[in-house]
């Protein structure tokens, strides 16, 4: 099942909206068939994995990381392959929630007569689709926050000099995350004071992004594998999302195009030049601070299949997602140096939680060396209680 894990990670996320599937058929103690889902519309990894077994698949047993599929979407049922192939037996890691299968591709295995076993390494199955079991639960992506800032939290120097607080490696790092996502967002502060490209231009594959808590041979899979079978390397640019609730983007800024997100009261002429300057502009409500509201944003880019979405700040809008609890992960890359100076911009502005009890904080979060600095990234869990203060955005 670790080898179907590995197998999966290969995808990197490309094959979003679809979940990461690996699947490995084993027959007489041999492996006779690897696959995995690479792209939406191709063929899922059950299929892959039957066509190199050929014949030898009747009989044999089938590892794969979700329950097969049991209805006609872009492609054919895959609990119907495996019973024309003849298989004696099917471990899955976890059932799968999508509605359109939600147990049925067991029930159809079981009623043909195929053995069915559940929940073998389920929480590394769990792991590698974090972000798509987000998305089909709630239907909004995944939110990370991500950051490089001082030891002592801050995101720039007092002169507002914030290129580079992290080392080559930390940097090279944060593009491989951009490249596995498929939305990244900033604020018009960010915008206007960095004019940031957005762009994912890592030199070559990174370690499974969202998938810091699996196994390293799983984890580790897309970085040592890449060249195998995807053919050259190419990264993937994000969406790029730019909260700007007045319209005020530049029109020479490098983030564009991009989708712009305003409220009802950007200027006409404003939406209409950003639009000419090849942005898609979406006017969303406010919230009751006069910004973009938060949650139809989310679920517009849910709707359009967006599954992860990386938020770079600045602080404020960090601030923001944290007070709505919209922020599902954060990641941070900690450099050695102290900066220090009370108008230092941190990675979290904003008024603050009025108390401890009321703060997120990383559920088990995993801290590791790169380069010079450290990565601390994991999931965020919020308190029962609603966030203590009221958001504030861009």
């Amino acid at each position: 099942m670790q080898e179907a894990l590995a197998l999966a990670a290969r995808a990197r996320y490309r094959c979003h909206p679809n979940p990461q599937v690996g699947c490995v058929i084993v027959r007489d103690g041999q492996v006779v068939g690897r696959g995995y889902h690479q792209r939406r519309g191709g063929p899922h990894a059950e299929v892959h994995a039957l066509r190199e077994a050929g014949d030898r698949a009747r009989g044999a047993t089938v590892y794969v990381t979700l329950e097969p599929c049991s209805h006609h979407g872009l492609t054919p049922p895959c609990a119907d392959a495996l019973i024309a192939a003849g298989v004696a037996r099917v471990v899955a890691a976890m059932a799968d929630p999508d509605p359109r299968v939600a147990g049925q591709g067991l029930a159809r295995l079981r009623a043909a007569g195929i053995q069915v076993e559940v929940g073998l390494l389920e929480a590394e199955a769990r792991a590698l689709n974090r972000p798509w079991l987000h998305w089909i639960a709630r239907r909004r992506p995944y939110v990370l926050l991500k950051a490089g800032l001082s030891l002592d939290g801050k995101i720039a120097a007092a002169s507002g000099e914030s290129r580079w607080i992290t080392g080559e490696a930390a940097r090279t790092h944060a593009h491989q995350v951009r490249d596995q996502v498929e939305a990244i967002l900033v604020g018009i502060g960010t915008v206007l004071q960095d004019n940031p490209a957005l762009t994912a231009r890592p030199p070559a594959p990174g370690p499974l992004a969202l998938g810091w808590d699996l196994p390293a041979p799983v984890r580790h899979s897309p970085a040592l594998t890449w060249a195998t079978d995807l053919g050259p390397w190419e990264p993937r640019h994000p969406l790029r999302v730019i909260l700007d609730s007045l319209g005020r983007t530049p029109l020479t800024a490098a983030a564009l195009p991009a989708l712009v997100a305003v409220t009802p009261v950007a200027p006409r002429e404003r939406v209409a030049a950003l639009e000419a300057a090849g942005a898609e502009v979406l006017v969303l409500p406010a919230d009751r601070n006069g910004v973009v509201s938060l949650p139809p944003l989310l679920e517009e880019l849910g709707r359009r299949g967006i599954v992860s979405l990386l938020v770079e700040g600045g602080g404020q809008v960090h601030w923001s997602f944290l007070a709505e609890g919209m922020a599902d992960g954060a990641l941070f890359y900690l450099s050695p140096r102290l900066l220090g100076g009370r108008s230092a911009p941190g990675a979290v502005a904003g008024p603050g939680f009025r108390r401890l009890a009321e703060a997120p904080r990383l559920r088990q979060p995993v801290v590791e060396p790169v380069g010079e600095d450290l990565m601390v990234v994991g999931d965020l869990e919020y308190p029962a209680a609603a966030p203590g203060a009221e958001a504030e955005g861009a």
